[in-house]
């Protein structure tokens, strides 16, 4: 698994849970790497704690707006200089994602960009009742050519499409949620695979939450070692 990333969802507000998630899996033999996302973000002390953090983190917000306030939102986070990763969605379309590509450089050129495509609690079900017409291979192959137009860096999108991506971009991160060990419930997630399978499908770096953060982190961060070393 050398040079493939890992990044653990810390889906909570709660500060003082994130710390101890994170300093034991600093402890751990992995690098694994916080992505933290809109309840963190959006929480009474979540900004600070960002403003704060002394190692390299992902954002995940999605931004998916008008390109002003697009720029604006990229702009506003100007001050997190270890975000490495934040997330934009595909959905936003072409003009938004090359206008937040173009000010991001600006900013901290050591952030990357990440296009969003399908969330991965969203089945074929999931998108007809949205409104699509196509199933989400296709969609997310054509969000997939939207934002390696527009520059970014790499994007989002289950490990389901990911060998289908890979087949046409050869050098573009591919990171992948919906991530969970092997007999773990799905939760609210649709398109999911485990760690080992991910990585065949040759994903630059995959995400995982629930499986590592719910219950014993320890015990989790062994079980996550044992499997990548099959």
């Amino acid at each position: 698994m050398k040079n493939k990333k890992i990044f653990v969802a810390c889906d909570t507000s709660n500060c003082l849970r994130i710390n101890k998630i994170i300093k034991q899996l600093n402890s751990s033999t992995l690098k694994i790497i916080p992505k933290f996302g809109l309840q963190l973000f959006y929480s009474k002390n979540g900004r600070k704690f960002l403003e704060n953090f002394k190692d390299d983190f992902w954002l995940d917000l999605k931004i998916n707006d008008i390109p002003k306030t697009a720029l604006s939102a990229i702009n506003s986070v100007k001050d997190l200089k270890k975000c490495k990763y934040i997330t934009v969605h595909a959905n936003g379309g072409l003009e938004m994602l090359k206008a937040i590509k173009k000010e991001s450089k600006k900013i901290n050129k050591s952030m990357k960009i990440l296009g969003v495509t399908v969330l991965t609690s969203l089945n074929n079900k999931s998108l007809r009742e949205i409104g699509y017409s196509k199933n989400v291979n296709q969609v997310v192959l054509k969000q997939a050519s939207l934002i390696k137009k527009s520059g970014c860096d790499g994007l989002v999108c289950s490990a389901q499409e990911a060998k289908l991506i890979r087949k046409k971009y050869k050098n573009f991160l591919i990171f992948t949620p919906g991530i969970r060990l092997p007999n773990d419930k799905s939760n609210d997630q649709s398109r999911i695979m485990t760690p080992i399978d991910a990585f065949k499908n040759k994903v630059s770096g995959i995400v995982i939450g629930r499986s590592l953060t719910q219950g014993n982190i320890k015990k989790n961060i062994q079980r996550l070692t044992n499997h990548l070393n099959k």
